[in-house]
C-alpha cells in the first residue's frame, strides 16, 4: 500500500492477533510509532495490550501502558479493559487494581466487557469481598446480564469458594451456552464436587450443547479427583471421536487423569502422542512418573524437556534461575524429615523467611510420628492447631503418636477434645472397579454380599505370605488391646478386603487398582507388597509351565516405556 493510515495498521495488527501471532503485533506497533510516525488510537493500543496478555509479556505491557498515559487514552473503555486484562493475565494483580483505582471518575461508566474483565480479576485474586461489591454495583446499575457476563460471575464465585452461589446464578439463566455450562462444571470441580461436575455433562447434552476442549479438561480432571478410571476411559474415547485429541489442554488433563487413576502406561502413551507440549504437559508427566515411584523415567522426561528447549518453572524444580517458592522450601523440609534430620528441618523452618502453610508443618509432624520424636511432634502440633483448630489430620497424627508411645491417657484426651469440638474423623474406605461396578469396603466390612468369601480369601492370602516373611505390624494398631486382638484388627483392613475381592473376580494377569481415601497403614503396605510378589511368582511359574518367557514385570514395563520413547525420537538421558 502506498499510503497507510491508522485504520490499515489497526486491521493488520488485529489479523495477526487473531492468528495467535502476538509477538508480531508488538513489532507492528513499534514500527507504526517509530518508523511511520503515526499516533495509535484507542483501538490500536487495545490490540497491542491484548497481544501482551496473550503472550504473557508484562514488561512490554507496561511500556504500552506508559504510551497510553502519555497519549491521554486511559479514559477509553477499550483501553481500560485491555489494561486490566493484561495485568490480570500476567499475574500482576497490583497493576490491575491500580488501573481500576486510578481511572478518573468521569470515565467510570462500566460496560459488560468491563464487568467481565473485573470479575475475572476477582476470580484470580480469589477476593470474594471485592467480587460481591462488583456484583452489587452491576445490579444497582441495572446492567443487562448476557450469557458471557453470567459465565464470568459463575466463574468468580466458583474460584472464590462459593460454589452454591455459582450454581444459583447458573440455574437462573434463561439462555445457556457452552461457556456457562463449562463455568459451572469448573466451579463444582474447583470446590471438590467431582461427581456433580461429571453429572452436568448429560444435563448439558439434553439441551443440545456439546463439550469443547475446556469442558473435556474439567471433566477429565474431575475423574482424576475421583480416581474414576473407567469414566476417564469413556471420556477419552469421546475426546478422540470429537476431534479434540490434539488440544494441549485436553492432553494435559488426560495425563493427569491417567496418572492419578494408577494407569501410568496410558498417561505416557498420551504424552508421547501429543504433537505440541507446554510446561504443564512436561510437569504433569514428570509428576506422574514420580508419584508412581518411577524416578528414572521422571529424570528422562526432565532431560527431554531441556532438550526440547522448554525452561523448567517453579513446579519442575528450583534451578535455572527460578525464584524458590513455598513449594520448594516445603520439599526441603520433606527431604530433611524423611532422612530423620528433624531438628535440622525445624531449624530450617525457623530461619527461612517464608510464610509456612499447614502442609509444611504437617510434613514435619508426620515425620515426627514416623521417627517417634514425640517432644518435637507436640510442639509442631501446637503450631498447627493454632493455624487451624479444626484440622482433623493434626489430631489424628497427635493421637497416633501418643498411641505408639503407649500414652493412652494422651489418646483419650485427644479423642475427648475432638468430640467436644464436634470434629469428626473421615472413615477409611477402599474401593475397586470390577465389571462396570464400584465396590466399596470399610475396615472389617461385612456388608458386602460376598463378605464371607472375601474374609476367607484374605485369610488365605495372609497365610500364603507368611512364608515370604510377613509378620503383622501390630504397632500400626493404635488401640490399648492385647497383641492377638491387634492382629485381628489388622487382618481385615479395607484395602486387604478390596485386593482379595479383586483377586477373586479378575483374570490372573489383569491389573488390580484399589483406591483409598486415607493413607495406607504400615501393615497393609508390607502385606500388599508381599501379595504382589507372591502373585508375580505364581504368574512366572504359570508362564514357564506354558512355555512363555517371564521376566520381572516392573523391568518389562520399564523396557516398554523406553522403547516407546526411542520410537518417538526422545533421548534416554539420566
Amino acid at each position: 500500500m502506498p499510503h497507510r493510515n491508522v485504520v490499515s495498521w489497526s486491521a493488520l495488527m488485529a489479523g495477526y492477533l487473531h492468528k495467535g501471532l502476538a509477538f508480531e503485533v508488538l513489532g507492528l506497533f513499534k514500527t507504526m510509532v517509530s518508523v511511520e510516525n503515526l499516533s495509535p488510537n484507542e483501538y490500536v493500543c487495545a490490540t497491542a495490550l491484548a497481544s501482551c496478555s496473550d503472550s504473557g509479556r508484562v514488561e512490554e505491557g507496561k511500556q504500552c501502558h506508559g504510551y497510553v498515559l502519555k497519549a491521554g487514552l486511559e479514559c477509553h473503555q477499550y483501553v481500560k479493559n485491555a489494561l486490566v486484562q493484561m495485568y490480570s493475565s500476567c499475574a500482576e494483580m497490583e497493576g490491575a487494581m491500580r488501573v481500576l483505582n486510578t481511572v478518573p471518575g468521569e470515565c467510570m461508566a462500566w460496560d459488560s466487557v468491563t464487568y467481565v474483565t473485573v470479575f475475572g480479576l476477582c476470580a484470580q485474586l480469589k477476593d470474594l469481598r471485592l467480587g460481591l461489591q462488583v456484583h452489587s454495583r452491576m445490579l444497582k446499575a441495572g446492567m443487562k446480564c448476557d450469557v458471557f457476563l453470567s459465565s464470568a460471575i459463575v466463574d468468580m464465585y466458583g474460584k472464590c469458594g462459593k460454589v452454591w452461589n455459582a450454581v444459583k446464578i447458573f440455574d437462573g439463566l434463561q439462555t445457556r451456552n457452552i461457556f456457562s455450562w463449562t463455568a459451572v462444571m469448573a466451579a463444582y470441580f474447583q470446590n471438590g464436587y467431582f461427581e456433580e461436575a461429571l453429572g452436568m455433562l448429560s444435563k448439558m447434552e439434553l439441551e443440545d450443547i456439546f463439550p469443547n476442549e475446556y469442558t473435556f479438561a474439567v471433566l477429565l480432571n474431575s475423574c482424576a479427583g475421583l480416581s474414576a478410571l473407567r469414566h476417564g476411559d469413556l471420556l477419552h474415547a469421546r475426546v478422540r471421536k470429537s476431534g479434540f485429541k490434539y488440544h494441549i489442554i485436553v492432553g494435559n488433563a488426560l495425563i493427569n487423569m491417567y496418572s492419578k487413576c494408577g494407569n501410568i502406561r496410558a498417561a505416557n502413551e498420551v504424552f508421547m502422542d501429543m504433537t505440541y507440549r507446554d510446561s504443564v504437559t512436561w510437569n504433569a508427566m514428570i509428576s506422574g512418573f514420580s508419584h508412581h515411584g518411577l524416578g528414572r523415567e521422571a529424570l528422562n522426561v526432565f532431560h527431554d524437556m531441556l532438550t526440547a528447549g522448554e525452561c523448567p518453572n517453579h513446579i519442575t524444580f528450583v534451578g535455572f534461575g527460578v525464584e524458590p517458592g513455598l513449594e520448594h522450601h516445603t520439599c526441603v523440609v520433606g527431604l530433611l524429615s524423611r532422612s530423620g534430620q528433624l531438628d535440622e528441618a525445624e531449624k530450617y523452618m525457623k530461619t527461612t523467611e517464608v510464610k509456612w502453610d499447614i502442609i509444611a508443618w504437617r510434613t514435619l509432624l508426620s515425620a515426627c510420628h514416623v521417627h517417634r520424636n514425640y517432644g518435637l511432634g507436640k510442639r509442631v502440633a501446637k503450631v498447627l492447631l493454632q493455624m487451624d483448630p479444626n484440622d482433623m489430620g493434626t489430631y489424628i497424627l497427635l493421637s497416633n503418636m501418643y498411641a505408639k508411645a503407649r500414652r493412652w491417657d494422651g489418646v483419650v484426651n485427644i479423642r475427648k477434645l475432638t468430640r467436644d469440638r464436634n470434629i469428626k474423623k473421615e472413615p477409611g474406605v477402599s474401593w475397586i472397579e470390577i465389571s462396570n461396578a464400584t465396590h466399596i469396603f470399610s475396615s472389617d466390612d461385612k456388608t458386602h454380599p460376598e463378605s464371607s468369601q472375601i474374609h476367607e480369601k484374605v485369610g488365605e492370602l495372609l497365610a500364603k505370605i507368611k512364608p515370604l516373611g510377613y509378620v503383622p505390624v501390630i504397632a500400626a494398631v493404635l488401640h490399648d488391646v492385647e497383641d492377638e486382638q491387634k492382629e485381628d484388627y489388622l487382618s481385615y483392613h479395607s484395602e486387604k478386603l478390596a485386593i482379595a475381592y479383586g483377586l477373586m473376580k479378575t483374570p490372573s494377569e489383569a491389573p488390580i487398582r484399589v483406591i483409598k481415601n486415607l493413607r495406607i497403614c504400615d501393615d497393609c503396605h508390607v502385606a500388599v507388597k508381599l501379595i504382589s510378589k507372591m502373585n508375580k511368582i505364581h504368574e512366572r511359574a504359570y508362564k514357564k509351565a506354558c512355555g512363555v518367557g517371564a521376566g520381572n514385570t516392573r523391568v518389562a514395563e520399564d523396557e516398554r516405556l523406553a522403547a516407546v520413547r526411542r520410537e518417538k525420537g526422545f533421548g534416554g538421558g539420566g
